[in-house]
């Protein structure tokens, strides 16, 4: 795994949600109270893309068919069989990186 730069911290304020596109694939990051986590973009369900639907709280509800999703853990509200990956972010001088596979 490597850390990947996704986007600039001003990207995603507080409270908000970002979709970015990697080599690697799809990451959604999430800014939850200050603290930014990043997890697999695309929704098990559809193909949904997670990072731009809405974010309440710690659950990021997909904008396809509101399958939701806790940016902390990957872990689905509704389903607990089902898990996004999630990786660890880190910033530096303004930016957003995560480990990615």
């Amino acid at each position: 795994m490597a850390f990947v730069k996704l986007a600039e911290i001003s990207q995603v304020p507080e409270g908000a949600a970002l979709q970015v596109q990697t080599s690697e694939g799809a990451v959604a990051i999430c800014n939850v109270e200050g603290e930014l986590h990043a997890m697999d973009g695309i929704c098990p369900h559809s193909g949904g893309p997670l990072g731009d639907g809405a974010l309440h709280g710690r659950i990021l509800v997909c904008p396809f068919h509101a399958w939701g999703f806790d940016c902390v853990t990957g872990l689905s509200d509704a389903d607990a069989s089902l898990r996004q990956a999630t990786y660890a972010v880190r910033t530096e001088s303004g930016r957003i990186f995560a480990d990615l596979p």
